[in-house]
C-alpha cells in the first residue's frame, strides 16, 4: 500500500479544496494510505473527508503575516518541523506555501509531487509564498513530477520557469454521480421567475471573479429589454462593494446573492444559464458542474475553458475576457432562437467527460507510475 500525504493550506471553500476532498474521497483505498494536512485547521470542507483518510494540521488557527513568517525559515527547517512522518509519495496540491515546504523534504525514499492550479505567467506571480524567483524556481524544480490542472496553466509554467522537468495535465475530480443526484433537490429558499431569464454563477466574491461585470451586464441587458435575474452563491469580501453598485442602480431585487451553499447543483440546474465572468481560472469547477447538470454556459476566455467548451465553442460559448464580449455572448445566447436549449443538450453530453472514475484512475496511475 503506497502511503500518501496531500498538503493544502486549508480547507475552506474554494474550488481546488473542493476537488482534493473529491479526489481523496474516490482513491483506492485498499492501494493507498491517505493523508490530508493543511497547514491552518480551517476549512468547511473538513467535514466532507470520509472517516478513512487520515486528517492533520500544522497550527489550529490562521495568524496574519503567515506568509511572510514561513519566508523567515528554509524550506528544509519548515519540512522538518512540520511534516514529522515518512510517506512514499507528498502532494503539495497549491502552489506557494506549501510547494515551498514540501520542497524541503531530504528523504530519497519520498517522491514529490507539485499541482498547480492557478496561472503563472509572471515571475511576481510564480513568486507568491518564496521570498523571490529564483527560490521558487529552485523549489520547483525539486519536484519529480508536477501536475496542472489545464493545459494553459501547464504553458504558462513552462515558460515562466523555462522548466524542463516531468510535467502533466490532470483534469479535476468531480463527484458526478453526488452532483447529478443533488441536483434533483427541490428549491425551496427562492422562487425562479417564470417571466424572465434566470442566470447564475457559483464561486468566492473576490475580484478574480469578476463579479462587478457581471452586475453591469445585467444591467445592460436590462436596458435592452432582456429581462432577467442573476443569482450569486458564494460568499467573500467584495460582496458590499457590489452592493453598493447594486443599490445605487436598483438592481438589489434582480442580482440576489444566495450565500455559501453545500448543494449549489440544484440552483444551477434550474437557471437558464450559467456565467463566468472570471478574469483568471486554473480549470473551473462551478463550469464543470454545470455542464454535468446540463445548464448552458457563458465564460470569458480563461484557462480550460476551451478545453471544457470547444475551440468553437461546440459546448457552450466563449468570450474575449472583457465586459463587452461577455455581454454580447450572453444576449447572443439569450436572444437567438432555440439556441439556448441547444446548449444546454451539448452542455450534458459534455459533462459525461468529467466522470469521477476516469479523473481518479488518472491520478492513481500517475502516483503509482513515480
Amino acid at each position: 500500500m503506497q502511503k500518501v500525504m496531500f498538503f493544502i493550506p486549508t480547507l475552506a471553500h474554494g474550488g481546488a479544496e473542493k476537488v482534493l476532498v473529491n479526489l481523496v474521497n474516490n482513491m483506492d483505498k485498499s492501494k493507498f494510505d491517505i493523508t490530508v494536512m493543511t497547514l491552518f485547521d480551517t476549512g468547511v470542507n473538513r467535514d466532507s473527508l470520509l472517516p478513512h483518510i487520515n486528517y492533520k494540521y500544522c497550527y489550529k488557527k490562521q495568524f496574519r503575516g503567515n506568509s511572510k513568517y514561513f519566508c523567515l525559515f528554509s524550506p528544509a527547517r519548515l519540512y522538518k518541523k512540520l511534516i514529522k512522518e515518512h510517506y512514499d509519495v507528498i502532494v503539495s496540491y497549491l502552489e506557494g506555501p506549501t510547494a515551498r515546504i514540501v520542497s524541503g523534504c531530504n528523504d530519497k525514499d519520498t517522491k514529490l509531487v507539485s499541482w498547480i492550479h492557478c496561472r503563472m505567467d509572471t515571475e511576481e506571480s510564480a513568486s507568491v509564498g518564496f521570498r523571490n524567483f529564483e527560490e521558487a524556481k529552485r523549489c520547483y524544480n525539486k519536484f519529480d513530477n508536477t501536475v496542472c490542472v489545464s493545459k494553459w496553466v501547464m504553458n504558462y509554467f513552462v515558460d515562466t520557469f523555462d522548466f524542463k522537468k516531468p510535467i502533466e495535465v490532470l483534469y479535476n475530480t468531480i463527484e458526478t454521480d453526488l452532483i447529478l443526484s443533488k441536483s434533483e433537490e427541490k428549491v425551496t429558499d427562492i422562487s425562479f421567475s417564470k417571466d424572465c431569464f434566470n442566470l447564475c454563477s457559483v464561486g468566492k466574491i473576490t475580484k478574480v471573479k469578476g463579479f462587478e461585470r457581471l452586475a453591469s451586464v445585467h444591467k445592460r441587458l436590462l436596458e435592452d429589454g432582456i429581462k432577467n435575474k442573476v443569482y450569486i452563491l458564494g460568499i467573500g469580501e467584495e460582496q458590499p462593494a457590489l452592493e453598493k453598485y447594486l443599490k445605487e442602480n436598483n438592481l438589489t431585487e434582480s442580482f440576489i446573492f444566495l450565500g455559501y451553499n453545500t448543494n449549489p447543483y440544484k440552483y444551477v440546474k434550474n437557471c437558464d444559464l450559467y456565467v463566468c465572468s472570471s478574469y483568471s481560472e486554473g480549470f473551473s469547477t462551478s463550469v464543470t458542474e454545470a455542464l454535468i447538470v446540463g445548464t448552458a454556459v457563458v465564460t470569458t476566455l480563461c484557462s480550460g475553458m476551451q478545453e471544457m467548451l470547444g475551440e468553437n465553442d461546440e459546448y457552450g460559448i466563449v468570450t474575449e475576457n472583457s465586459e463587452d464580449a461577455l455581454y454580447e455572448g450572453i444576449k447572443k445566447m439569450l436572444t437567438t432562437p432555440d439556441m439556448l436549449s441547444d446548449y444546454s443538450r451539448r452542455a450534458k453530453e459534455r459533462g459525461k467527460a468529467f466522470s469521477t472514475e476516469k479523473t481518479t484512475k488518472a491520478v492513481e496511475e500517475m502516483l503509482m507510475g513515480l
